[in-house]
């Protein structure tokens, strides 16, 4: 029963936390995480060291990710990779977090709670035929095949916003106004 009660106020908390966090904070965080804000440093002090670190180079910088899962993930998931490098108009900055990506446990996310909590989606996708939701506001959230349950949410820097398409010209020139009609001249009747 302890049980049964910590996973409903596990659930309750974490479906408050998103539909208060995203509309309070202003900007795509969770936990404590801000992609292109938050530090190496400033994880390490919320979440202690990963389980897990892993260094690459990713188009000639150097990077690392961190992993939590088990009992280092937050409450309510399965596991949390924090992925950390990030190249700004300033500079490479190595210890500044890139991409933020939690993998919740079943039914913690459902594809209301997503809407409720971040709104309607800028775009709808589907890839490896499972729907997607991106956000512009640097949010992509993966569903599982049924459509229903979120698998994964990736926070990143928000994304540019797309200039406005300029208008396709037709492939005929419209017709132009007509022309004014020309008064015929009359003709004299025929005398028979």
């Amino acid at each position: 029963m302890d049980r049964l009660r910590r996973l409903l106020a596990v659930t309750l908390l974490l479906a408050v936390g998103v539909v208060l966090g995203p509309r309070v904070a202003g900007a795509l965080e969770w936990g404590g995480i801000e992609p292109g804000v938050t530090t190496a440093e400033q994880v390490r002090e919320r979440y202690g060291p990963p389980t897990k670190e892993t260094k690459r180079k990713v188009e000639g910088y150097d990077t690392f990710e961190w992993l939590y899962e088990s009992r280092q993930a937050p409450v309510g998931f399965i596991r949390m990779t924090v992925d950390f490098g990030l190249l700004t108009p300033a500079g490479y900055s190595s210890s500044v977090v890139r991409v933020l990506r939690l993998e919740p446990k079943p039914f913690i996310f459902g594809r209301d709670t997503i809407v409720d909590g971040w709104g309607v989606p800028d775009q709808i996708g589907v890839k490896d035929e499972r729907e997607l939701f991106v956000y512009r506001a640097g949010l992509v959230v993966i569903f599982d095949q049924s459509g229903g349950l979120a698998t994964s949410l990736y926070f990143s820097v928000k994304q540019p916003d797309q200039p406005a398409a300029a208008p396709v010209p037709p492939a005929t020139p419209p017709p132009g106004p007509p022309a004014p009609a020309t008064p015929r001249p009359a003709t004299p009747p025929v005398r028979r």
